[in-house]
C-alpha cells in the first residue's frame, strides 16, 4: 500500500443505530480529525431509522458508510502493487521481471482485467522439458521477442510480424544435406556461410538468424526481399542463440488461464487462509470490486496484516457491536450506557458519564479541546441530545444535557421544541415499513445472566399514533422473538407528552418479570407504565434487578 495514506480508524455506534449512535459518530469523527492528523471515518452498522434520516437530511449531512464486518480483510494486509504483464512478453522478459522484483508469480492482464498467472516453475518446466522444435510457430511468438531475446537486430522483414509456422534448425551440415531438412517457413540459425544463407532463402525459410554479429552480404538480404525471409543478426555464437531462442516465446503458451484462484480487497483473511494454504504457488492476484487487477499477496503477507482501528461510540456490549469487533484495534469507547462485555487486547481511552446522551459528552470534549462547534456539528448534537432525552423530559436527561442543548440550539440556529416536534413524527411515521422493521427500528439486546433479552422502543407526542403502532407489531412479538434467539422481548411505545410508556412483550417469563419488575398487575397483552419512558434508567435495570433476584 502507498506509505503516504494514513489507515482509516472507523468511528461507529451500535447495530441497529438511533440518532445519538450515528451523530455520535459523525461529530466524533470530526473532532478527531481536527486534532489530530489522523484519517478518521464515521461509519454505521446498521440502516438508519426514519428519524435519524431527517436529521441528516434537514443539516444537509451525507449518510455515514455501512460497514457490516470489522475482521482482518485483504485490504489490510500488504498487497505487493506489481503492475500486471501483457500475455505476449516473452518468457526471458517475464524471468527477468521477476528475478528484479523478486517475486515468482506474474499476473498476466488486458486493460487491468485479470487474464492469467504465470510462475517461475512454468517457465523452468516449459524451458527444461519441451524438446519441440515447432514450439515457437505454435506459441505463435513474435519476431520483435526473438530480436529482444537475442539482443539481435531484424534487417530484413516486418519486427511485428508473427511466426506462424515451422521449425527451428540450426544448419549444421553442408548445403546438401540441410536442403533435405529445411523447410518453408522454418527459422534457421547459422553463421558466417554465404552458401548456406543463401540455401535457406532458396528452400523459403522463414527467418535466418546470422550470429556473432557477422555482416550479410547485399546480395543475400536482396535474395531474402524476394523471398520473404526475414534476417536477425545477433552478436551471439551457434550455441547461445539455440540455447536462448526458445524463451522468446510468449508466456501466454505457458500460463494459466482456467480455474483462477484471485481474491478481493473485501475478502476476510481468515475465509482465504484455507485455500491459499491448498495451493501449489505463492503468489495470489487480488481484484478489486469490478474485478479489476491491484496487485498480489503472499502467504507470508498473513504475518503483516493489520488488524482495523475502532472507536466505539454509545455502546460498550458485545452483542450491540458491529461485527467482528472482538478481532480489531479497539482504540477508544465513548459512552453513556453501564459498563458491560467489551474486551480490548491493550488499554484504551474510555470515557463513560452519566448523561442523557452521547452526544452531550462529545459536547464537553469539543469545549475541552476549544475546538469550534459549526452550526451543521451543533445541529446535529442537538438532535442526539434531544432524541435520547426525549426532549429533556426523559430521567436520563441532566442539568448538563439541558445546558448543552441549549447552547447548541443558539448555535445551530434552531427553534429546539418545533425541530423536536418535526424529528419525533419522522421517527414514529412508519406506514411503509412491516411490524419486523419497527420492532427492530430502535432495538437492543442485552445479556442478563444466562438470559437475552431485547428491548425496542418508538417515540411519539401523538397517542394515536402509538396505538396504530401496537396493533401492528402486536401480532408480530413472539415470531420476531425465536427469530431473534431471545428469551424476553420488550417494546415501549413511549408517550413524549404523557411522559408514559405502554410496554408490549412476548417470551414465556416476560410478563412475570414485568410485572414484578413495577408492581403492577399486568391483564391483557401490555403494561401501562406512567413516569416509565428511559429504556437504559428505568425499564432496563428494573428488569436487570428482577432477574437477578
Amino acid at each position: 500500500m502507498e506509505n503516504n495514506i494514513k489507515r482509516p480508524v472507523i468511528v461507529m455506534g451500535h447495530k441497529n443505530p438511533d440518532t445519538d449512535s450515528i451523530c455520535a459518530a459523525i461529530c466524533y469523527a470530526h473532532l478527531k480529525n481536527e486534532i489530530t492528523d489522523g484519517n478518521y471515518i464515521a461509519c454505521r452498522a446498521g440502516h438508519l431509522n426514519e428519524e435519524t434520516q431527517f436529521v441528516l437530511s434537514h443539516f444537509g449531512v451525507d449518510v455515514p458508510a455501512y460497514v457490516k464486518d470489522v475482521r482482518t480483510q485483504v485490504r489490510d494486509m500488504e498487497i505487493r502493487m506489481l503492475d500486471g504483464t501483457s500475455r505476449k512478453l516473452s518468457l526471458k522478459n517475464a524471468w527477468s521481471k521477476m528475478r528484479d522484483a523478486k517475486v515468482v508469480t506474474l499476473c498476466v492482464t488486458k486493460d487491468d482485467e485479470l487474464e492469467g498467472i504465470v510462475t517461475t516453475n512454468d517457465i523452468v518446466e516449459t524451458y527444461m522439458d519441451v524438446i519441440d522444435p515447432k514450439i515457437l510457430s505454435e506459441a505463435k511468438t513474435s519476431y520483435r521477442n526473438i530480436v529482444e531475446t537475442l539482443d539481435g537486430e531484424l534487417i530484413v522483414g516486418e519486427i511485428d510480424d508473427i511466426l506462424e509456422k515451422g521449425k527451428v534448425v540450426i544448419a549444421a551440415a553442408n548445403p546438401d544435406m540441410m536442403e533435405n531438412v529445411i523447410e518453408e517457413g522454418d527459422v534457421v540459425i547459422l553463421g558466417n556461410r554465404y552458401d548456406m544463407q543463401l540455401c535457406a532463402i532458396e528452400m523459403n525459410a522463414g527467418c535466418i538468424i546470422v550470429c556473432e554479429g557477422a555482416d550479410v552480404a547485399k546480395t543475400i538480404q536482396t535474395q531474402a526481399r524476394e523471398h520473404g525471409t526475414k534476417i536477425i543478426t545477433s552478436p551471439h555464437d551457434t550455441f547461445i542463440v539455440a540455447r536462448l531462442i526458445n524463451q522468446s516465446m510468449p508466456i501466454e503458451h505457458v500460463m494459466r488461464s482456467d480455474n483462477l484462484v484471485a481474491f478481493h480487497m473485501d475478502d476476510y483473511i481468515e475465509d482465504i487462509q484455507d485455500v491459499m494454504a491448498q495451493m501449489r504457488h505463492r503468489y495470489f492476484p487480488v481484484l478489486d470490486k469490478d474485478d479489476h487487477y491491484i496487485g498480489m499477496i503472499s502467504r507470508r503477507n498473513f504475518l503483516g496484516a493489520k488488524k482495523k482501528q475502532l472507536i466505539l461510540v454509545d455502546h460498550n456490549e458485545k452483542n450491540q457491536a458491529v461485527n467482528g469487533a472482538d478481532s480489531a484495534e479497539i482504540l477508544e469507547i465513548i459512552d453513556h450506557h453501564r459498563l458491560r462485555t467489551i474486551e480490548t487486547a491493550g488499554p484504551v481511552f474510555f470515557r463513560n458519564q452519566p448523561l442523557g446522551s452521547t452526544c452531550t459528552i462529545i459536547y464537553l470534549m469539543y469545549k475541552e479541546y476549544q475546538v469550534e462547534i459549526n452550526k451543521t456539528i451543533a445541529g446535529l448534537l442537538l438532535a442526539a441530545i434531544l432524541s435520547d432525552t426525549l426532549m429533556f423530559r426523559s430521567p436520563t436527561c441532566t442539568k448538563i444535557d439541558k445546558k448543552a442543548g441549549e447552547d447548541l440550539a443558539q448555535i445551530a440556529g434552531v427553534d429546539f421544541e418545533a425541530f423536536a416536534k418535526e424529528m419525533f413524527h419522522a421517527g414514529s411515521n412508519l406506514s411503509g415499513k412491516s411490524a419486523t422493521e419497527i420492532l427492530h427500528q430502535d432495538f437492543k439486546k442485552f445479556t442478563v445472566d444466562d438470559l437475552t433479552i431485547g428491548i425496542g422502543q418508538i417515540n411519539s407526542m401523538s397517542g394515536e399514533e402509538l396505538q396504530e403502532i401496537k396493533e401492528r407489531i402486536t401480532p408480530e412479538l413472539e415470531k420476531v422473538a425465536n427469530e431473534d434467539g431471545l428469551d424476553m422481548l420488550f417494546f415501549m411505545l413511549t408517550n413524549i407528552i404523557e411522559e408514559s410508556s405502554e410496554v408490549v412483550f412476548a417470551g414465556a417469563k416476560a410478563e412475570h418479570t414485568l410485572g414484578q419488575a413495577f408492581g403492577v398487575n399486568i391483564t391483557g397483552d401490555c403494561a401501562k407504565l406512567p413516569g416509565v419512558v428511559s429504556r437504559k434508567k428505568q425499564l432496563l435495570p428494573s428488569i436487570v434487578e428482577t432477574i437477578q433476584q
